[in-house]
This record gives C-alpha cells, sequence and structure tokens, in this order.
C-alpha cells in the first residue's frame, strides 16, 4: 500500500495548498450529484460482494489515478472521499466490499493527516473541534470495522447508499433551498 498512501498524502497537500488559495464553491454544488451516481451504482450493480472480481488496472497505477486525485479532492474539499475510494477499489482494483472498505480506511485517514498537518501550518485549524471529531472518527471506525468483519456486504452496501444520499440531500439543501 506504500504507492497508494504516499499517492493519496502527495494529492492531499496540493489540494490542501490550493484550497487556501480559492472559493470552493464549485465542487460543493457539484458533489451531491457525484454522491448520487456513487449511491446508484453500489445500489444497483449486481456485482458488488465480497468476493475479490477481476482487476481493472494495475495496482500502481490505481495509486496514481486514484490515489492523487482521490487525496486531491479530499485536501480540497472532502465530502464524500470514503466513498470514492471504496468504489474505486471495487470497480477499478476488484476488491470485496469488506476489502475496499478496510483500504478506504487507510488512504482516507492519509489524506486526512496531510491535510491536517498543511492546514496547520496555514494556520487554518480549529483544534478544540477537530479533536472532537477526531475521536469520533475514532470510535466510528472501532465500532464500523468490527460491524464489516461480522455482517460484510449485507450492512455495507446500504450503508454506504444511505450515507451518500444523505450527504447528498443535505449538501442539496444547503445550495439550492
Amino acid at each position: 500500500m506504500w504507492p497508494h498512501i504516499l499517492c493519496t498524502f502527495g494529492g492531499s497537500v496540493i489540494g490542501t495548498l490550493l484550497i487556501q488559495r480559492m472559493d470552493s464553491g464549485f465542487l460543493s454544488k457539484l458533489l451531491p450529484f457525484l454522491l448520487i451516481g456513487f449511491s446508484l451504482y453500489f445500489l444497483l450493480s449486481p456485482r458488488i460482494s465480497n468476493d475479490d472480481s477481476q482487476q481493472r488496472i494495475t495496482p500502481l497505477a490505481f495509486a496514481f489515478l486514484i490515489g492523487t486525485s482521490v487525496g486531491f479532492y479530499d485536501g480540497f474539499f472532502g465530502p464524500g472521499t470514503g466513498s470514492f475510494f471504496a468504489i474505486a477499489f471495487v470497480a477499478l482494483a476488484g476488491y470485496g466490499l469488506a476489502k475496499a472498505t478496510a483500504h478506504t480506511k487507510l488512504l482516507n485517514f492519509t489524506s486526512n493527516i496531510a491535510s491536517l498537518i498543511f492546514f496547520a501550518l496555514g494556520g487554518h485549524v480549529l483544534w478544540s473541534a477537530g479533536l472532537a471529531m477526531a475521536v469520533g472518527q475514532y470510535l466510528g471506525a472501532r465500532v464500523g470495522s468490527r460491524m464489516v468483519v461480522s455482517h460484510g456486504v449485507k450492512l455495507i452496501r446500504p450503508l454506504l447508499v444511505g450515507i451518500s444520499l444523505l450527504i447528498s440531500l443535505r449538501l442539496l439543501w444547503q445550495h439550492y433551498f
């Protein structure tokens, strides 16, 4: 996973540095529609399971293409990053959903650490809110990991679809109503 981690870290650093210099308004309006598309993919795709399938790109190509671009997105804007990584692991790397979710957590953590470092260096961190969110993320990851291992796709698929749709609705409401 080292190439994936390095590319994700680098992409996130670039996104974090860029967002500190510009407005992210366009992405915030586009994101709900992207998340709805991913939700529909997870909902309607018959091939999503815990079983690995055929790999469509090499691990190194995945690291450069997905790690860098999704890392950039997470550093630049952020919401839905886990869904983007998960869909890429399933669709391109051929991972089963449980394995994709585990790898997603590692890369999402990587991009979050990179962003934290470079937002902190830029003086743009609300430490008390960030610490509370970090504790919540840690606890959620612990509970979620156990649920993935015990329930697999039966749990992950509806959660990915539901959470992506809820985030989409919230963002649509914020920007259009």
